[in-house]
């Protein structure tokens, strides 16, 4: 989706960089005062922080759905004194952190649902509601925004401008006919009164270990589509074929012809990905299939890729079921567009995090095929999304994110603290430091 529209905010960011003067790469702004102060907020606040993500890990709740998590949110904000709106997008939350000194606005994004999951995991404080777990860590997630909450707001007197906690529901996915998510905390005024000028958020990666922290500039996640195909052929009896339309053959050679898209159609520099995650077709063992109902995802990091993909997926449905004489249907739908790092604001942050972690923690990582909603506010605003290690020091392999075993080191909480907080301490002083500070920037 994004290489037309990605110049042309390019452009528009170029006008406006007035508003996000960046510093040159290296320069540490925050004072080491303030970051020694940090550290010792983080190290009293740690126990508490890992009570709470216990809690929340026990207690998941679906998308839009996330009513009692909202409430321990909210609570926590208030009881910082925080400016604190409930309601926003159904059940998120926001509260803001005025700074003891004038300066703009940034944001902290977490999303706070959980995944249709059975946990399998066996820890004492593992999921108590059936079907329903923390397996993408956003119980992390909300968990390190309070934490960089309560940390902050215990040195705010020190702070130069305002910090705004976006706690989002429903990233994972909504229910069918229901809004949510990101975008309709965008449509519900999120990113204004008042306006933010750059928007931080994080992921749990099991594939770094823990005090590691992954970022790519420009593209980190990629879009997500979804597709339905259903292929409507003949019944017959099994013995007697030839007087049917085998729909489940014909599924099966679909399948091959989409992936046929990826190794012979799309650029081999390119990355993009066709998944048929479900299928379903057929009546009994000894019957030909007449209808096989098929779904799945596509995932692409280049928007002309993504703009051919329904095109070059009609045209071989088209001609398989043309070439037996059956017919079909093909819905396509778009979804997310890709995550994008705006790279000045990466550029202005990687030395706040190399000065933050011990040396050799900070990697660039190549950009990942999963998709994420934050992607929406990153069209709005500057942001920045990096990856948190969480796989435990000396571990081979670690439970993948959506595994009924994913089981993030607690470790990594403060270590997400840390660096949250030094990245928004960090953007508020480099731009409260110069002029126009009180004029917002604005993307078109």
């Amino acid at each position: 989706m994004r290489s037309r529209t990605l110049k042309f905010i390019s452009g528009c960011l170029l006008l406006v960089l007035i508003f996000w003067p960046f510093r040159a790469p290296g320069q540490v702004v925050i004072d080491q005062k303030l970051a020694q102060a940090v550290d010792q907020e983080i190290e009293k606040t740690r126990a508490e922080m890992i009570k709470v993500r216990r809690f929340l890990h026990m207690n998941p709740e679906l998308s839009n759905r996330e009513l009692e998590t909202a409430k321990l949110v909210a609570s926590r904000l208030t009881s910082l004194g925080l400016e604190v709106k409930t309601g926003i997008a159904g059940t998120g939350v926001v509260g803001l952190l005025r700074g003891g000194l004038p300066g703009p606005t940034v944001a902290i994004r977490a999303d706070m649902d959980a995944l249709p999951v059975q946990e399998l995991n066996t820890f004492p404080y593992r999921s108590l509601n059936p079907g329903v777990m923390h397996a993408c860590g956003h119980d992390f997630h909300t968990t390190i925004a309070l934490g960089a909450a309560t940390v902050l707001s215990a040195v705010k007197d020190r702070i130069r401008g305002n910090v705004k906690f976006i706690f989002q529901p429903a990233e994972e996915g909504l229910p069918p006919g229901e809004e949510g998510g990101a975008a309709l905390m965008i449509k519900q005024g999120v990113l204004d009164n008042p306006p933010v000028r750059a928007i931080f958020a994080l992921h749990v990666w099991p594939e770094l270990e823990v005090g590691e922290i992954g970022y790519a500039s420009g593209y980190l996640m990629a879009s997500s589509d979804n597709f339905i195909i259903t292929i409507e052929g003949k019944s017959a009896h099994a013995a007697r074929p030839q007087e049917g339309i085998d729909a489940v053959v014909l599924a099966a050679e679909v399948i091959s012809g989409l992936q046929t898209i990826i190794s012979r159609s799309i650029d081999p520099t390119e990355p993009a990905v066709i998944t048929i995650g479900k299928i379903q077709g057929g009546t009994r063992a000894n019957i030909i299939a007449e209808k096989v109902d098929m779904e799945g995802t596509v995932r692409t990091l280049n928007d002309r890729v993504r703009e051919s993909m329904p095109v070059l997926m009609e045209n071989i449905i088209r001609g398989l079921t043309g070439s037996y004489g059956a017919s079909y249907s093909f819905k396509y739908e778009k979804g997310t567009p890709p995550v994008y790092n705006h790279p000045d604001l990466v550029q202005a942050m990687v030395p706040i995090l190399e000065n933050a972690l011990s040396p050799g923690q900070l990697l660039p990582v190549k950009p990942q095929m999963v998709a994420e909603d934050f992607a929406l506010l990153a069209e709005k605003v500057p942001a920045f999304m990096y990856l948190l290690g969480v796989k435990s020091p000396g571990q081979a392999t670690a439970a993948p994110l959506h595994s009924p075993y994913f089981n993030p080191d607690e470790r990594a909480i403060p270590v997400g603290i840390k660096a949250m907080c030094h990245l928004v301490i960090s953007a508020l002083e480099q731009q409260a430091s110069m002029k126009g500070t009180d004029r917002p920037a604005t993307i078109r």
